[in-house]
């Protein structure tokens, strides 16, 4: 049976009738843009609550982008389409049954279904033309973005006159009879044709699937969480922005609204044109360069200055008027249309057999920032109470994506070069005069291509001496990024003291909020000095520390400084907490096996005492003006009826000066090695290593502990024995365990790592044992000296089962990476069980880090629920008996991976497997 012919008529008829019908589905799905804000005075929602409404027909519509985009991929777009539309006008005409807020969410999540839409119209379309004619067709299609602007116009004098509930009606009407007309008028596209003709079936959910594995698809969605979501979020928050900061009326507001939506629409089109014509990049580059100057001129509150001029006081003020805003928004929107269509210009010519399932996962994350965005908005509104606050999310967005892709194509560009881009003076100004005697006399000398740890002859030789100096530089690094992650442990138990009105609840979740973004940090901070060399990470993370450093020490001069910047600055405080992986990744690649649990116990045991030196150093920084004029005018505290002159915002400013000599002795002395550099791809392996998640778990039962005490035994001394100055010994306990750490390296290396992280467990539990019997006996005077002495029994164990935990990493990896690539031999088997061990160091760092925020938490939540921390430590308890089990399970008992290794003798031969677990 013979494939019907393409022919122009049937091209052009599923464009546009996908076209109108995409516009018609964009008009339902961000109908609460308008219809929400009469529901919000109905309901006298928050914010926030506005902001969720508006965005749940955006989760729904975002989610479900992926299946209907598979499905248009297996069973034909036209069929899906339909159904879509139909399925959205149903739920649309049932919206008019809500009654409060819960009902309206409900409706909401159906309304969204016709955001899905988007990219079953993208897979059928994109299958009936050429590639060097899809951008431009996809432009089109896409163009019925400006159904957004059809709801501003339309709904605000439909809602006026009539209701929002004829406005819900009239758009279901219109999405019901569009999709009946999409049914008649096109055809089925030519991919399903052919394979109806042939008999083949659909390819299988697996095989759609594959294509999501490749990292360039996820950086492809960064981007268009911006060109798109950021547009939808923008479409839908700025009738209420519109109204809040220039007081117009909701018809007004739609309208100038629209003006916004129109450009992000119509001109995609011509983006796709331009895209054809110029090339995706050019046009992607201009989109985010263009965006980030818009952004950041919206971002700027209006604001008065008093300038001390020659002849007195000057006084202006900077505010955008309305004229201002709406062409500015016009140039963003404009930008953010060709960006759209730059995104999906690639994916029909490098997937084109997978249209629906790619397009389908950039659409969802796209769609997604439509759904989080205007939930941001709002709660940033209700945060800081100024409305440019949703541009300064917008700017971050831009930026962040503008840089990775930049700094993306560079490297794909010095790959693609190689020696001819080495033969290139370092600047142009030189190219007319630079011959062959000049080339390379002024580059960089780049990153240690020959390094042989293992190599007796040069480990003693060149080896030794290197790493060591790497080692001593990191380890001051280190130490001031735990001094900044720890930090809060110290300063919010004074925040009270000197005319902070938050609650008990509010400072332990400053308390906890840098344990939880350091953690969460670590997750990618581990990667990174493999992708960017260990030197450049640890420069740049040391250099981040300045923020939250000098953020806290502004913050803390003036009690009238809101809540959420404090929030803001304990999340930017976890710069120091991820800072840990990525320092352990990096410092695990220097060293031999024999000599790696002593490097890293040193360089963890070391970097740990930052908690002890800031629990020790800021009590004392904070008593006297240290930088004169510099630091600020002191504060009055009042503890305990004693009334002193504290100077709070020594606690960041203090470790400033340290920052700045760490970050350039960190560039300017540590090395890269050309062998460590891997992909995140290439290190994602672990991610299937069984090992890497055990080792998860028991070094969260370690240095989870370790931090998690650490943040949280001030706070808690403070609660539980009001009558004693904790703050005085707080230090004590991390300088324990930071120091037992330090000195356990040689012994774990010597007896075995996993035999010691044994009885550290046990020794573990017993510690906790020791505190429940000191709470218990509450209001014995030796009831804090027990309390102290079993914390610091506990922040020893602790300390020595970070060193046995992390000893452990490499030489179970040695023998998993022998049964799980069977084919890698000799220096290939070393190599990548060293980036695997790496990796799985910085991973477990991480993971472990949560303890940070969930052990002072789950204390904050047991006193809250029972009034005292007994809960807590129990459950703490249960834990530690697990890691006990685990460990002996694993590792320790006989035929246990490591039970042979740790007692000298040969391990049992591995059996290989062809498949990596």
């Amino acid at each position: 049976m013979a494939v019907a012919t393409v022919t122009a008529s049937d091209q052009n008829r599923a464009l546009w009738f996908s076209t109108i019908a995409f516009t018609v589905c964009f008009a339902v799905w961000t109908i609460f843009a308008i219809i929400g804000i009469q529901i919000k005075k109905d309901l006298g929602l928050s914010d926030t609550q506005f902001g969720l409404l508006v965005g749940t027909p955006i989760l729904t519509g975002s989610l479900i982008r992926l299946l209907l985009g598979i499905w248009a991929d297996q069973y034909g777009g036209r069929m899906v389409y339909t159904a879509t539309m139909l399925t959205a006008a149903v739920m649309t005409f049932l919206l008019t049954f809500a009654y409060d807020y819960p009902t309206f969410l409900i409706a909401a999540l159906g309304v969204g279904i016709a955001g899905g839409s988007f990219s079953v119209g993208v897979a059928y379309v994109a299958k009936w033309y050429p590639k060097e004619k899809q951008g431009t067709a996809l432009g089109i299609f896409g163009a019925g973005n400006v159904g957004a602007a059809v709801t501003k116009f339309a709904a605000p004098v439909i809602m006026v006159a009539y209701g929002w509930k004829s406005v819900a009606l009239v758009w279901a009407l219109a999405l019901g009879i569009m999709g009946i007309l999409f049914f008649l008028f096109t055809k089925d596209d030519p991919d399903l044709a052919r394979r109806r003709a042939t008999g083949a079936k659909p390819e299988p959910l697996s095989a759609m699937m594959e294509p999501l594995r490749n990292i360039q698809v996820w950086r492809f969605s960064l981007y268009y969480f911006f060109v798109f979501g950021a547009f939808v979020a923008l479409a839908l928050w700025l009738p209420r922005y519109l109204i809040g900061v220039y007081g117009l009326d909701i018809a007004t507001a739609g309208m100038i609204g629209a003006m916004y939506s129109i450009p992000a629409s119509i001109f995609r089109a011509y983006g796709g044109h331009l895209s054809d014509k110029y090339g995706a990049r050019t046009i992607m580059y201009w989109t985010f360069l263009v965006s980030i100057v818009c952004t950041f001129i919206l971002s700027y509150p209006p604001t008065s200055y008093i300038v001390e001029g020659i002849r007195g006081p000057v006084e202006f003020s900077t505010r955008m008027g309305l004229v201002g805003f709406v062409v500015t928004a016009f140039v963003l929107g404009f930008f953010m249309s060709l960006g759209k269509a730059a995104v999906y210009k690639h994916i029909p010519v490098y997937y084109p057999d997978r249209v629906g399932a790619v397009g389908g996962v950039v659409g969802l994350v796209g769609g997604l920032g439509g759904f989080v965005l205007p939930i941001a908005f709002g709660a940033l509104n209700d945060l800081t109470g100024v409305w440019q606050s949703c541009f300064w999310l917008l700017f971050a967005i831009v930026t962040i994506a503008a840089v990775w892709m930049h700094l993306a194509i560079r490297s794909m560009e010095k790959q693609a070069m190689g020696a001819t881009l080495n033969k290139l003076p370092q600047l142009p100004e030189m190219q007319p005069i630079h011959g062959p005697e000049q080339e390379g006399a002024l580059a960089a000398k780049g990153a240690i291509q020959d390094w042989r740890p293992e190599d007796p002859g040069f480990w003693q030789g060149q080896g030794r001496a290197i790493a060591r100096r790497n080692l001593w530089i990191s380890v001051p690094c280190l130490l001031l990024s735990f001094a900044v992650w720890m930090v809060w442990s110290v300063v919010v138990a004074r925040l009270p003291s000197v005319g902070f009105a938050f609650t008990n609840e509010q400072l332990f979740w400053l308390a906890s909020l840098p344990g939880l973004s350091g953690a969460t940090l670590r997750i990618f901070y581990s990667f990174m000095p493999a992708m960017f060399g260990g030197r450049l990470w640890t420069t740049l993370a040391t250099w981040s520390l300045l923020i939250p450093a000098l953020g806290m020490g502004f913050a803390v001069q003036n009690p009238e400084t809101p809540y959420w910047i404090f929030l803001a600055l304990a999340l930017l405080c976890g710069f120091g907490g991820g800072n840990f992986a990525s320092s352990m990744a990096n410092i695990s690649f220097f060293f031999p096996k024999a000599e790696k649990g002593n490097a890293l116990a040193i360089n963890a045991g070391l970097g740990n005492l930052g908690v002890s030196v800031v629990q020790f150093v800021v009590p004392l920084a904070i008593t006297a003006g240290v930088f004169g004029a510099l630091g600020g005018s002191p504060q009055t505290a009042t503890l305990n009826g004693v009334t002193t002159t504290l100077w709070l915002q020594n606690a960041g400013f203090v470790f400033v000066p340290f920052i700045i000599a760490s970050a350039f002795a960190a560039w300017f002395g540590m090395n890269d090695i050309a062998s460590m550099k891997a992909s995140f791809a290439d290190q994602a392996v672990i991610f299937r290593r069984t090992h890497n998640w055990v080792m998860c778990w028991l070094y969260t039962g370690t240095f989870g502990s370790f931090i998690g005490y650490s943040a949280g035994f001030p706070l808690l001394s403070k609660i539980l024995f009001p009558e004693v100055n904790a703050l005085q010994y707080a230090f004590l306990g991390p300088l324990v365990g930071a120091v037992s750490r330090a000195f356990s390296g040689k012994a774990c290396d010597r007896i075995g790592g996993g035999r010691i992280t044994f009885w550290v467990f046990v020794a573990m539990c017993l510690g906790v044992v020791g505190i429940l019997y000191a709470i218990g006996m509450k209001g014995n005077p030796s009831a804090f000296p027990v309390f102290f002495a079993s914390f610091l029994f506990l922040f020893a164990a602790t300390g020595v089962g970070n060193a046995s935990t992390f000893q452990m990493i490499p030489a179970i990896m040695r023998q998993e990476v022998a049964r799980l690539e069977p084919q890698l031999r000799g220096q290939d088997l070393v190599k990548q069980s060293d980036k695997e061990s790496a990796a799985i160091i910085g991973f477990t760092s991480a993971v472990a880090a949560y303890g940070a925020f969930f052990i002072p938490k789950s204390f904050g939540t047991s006193i809250a629920m029972s009034g005292s921390a007994a809960g807590a430590l129990y459950a703490f308890l249960g834990f530690y008996i697990t890691c006990i089990a685990i460990t002996w399970w694993f590792y320790t008992r006989r035929g246990g991976l490591l039970h042979d290794i740790e007692r000298g003798r040969a391990p049992r031969p591995a059996t290989p497997v062809a498949n990596p677990a």
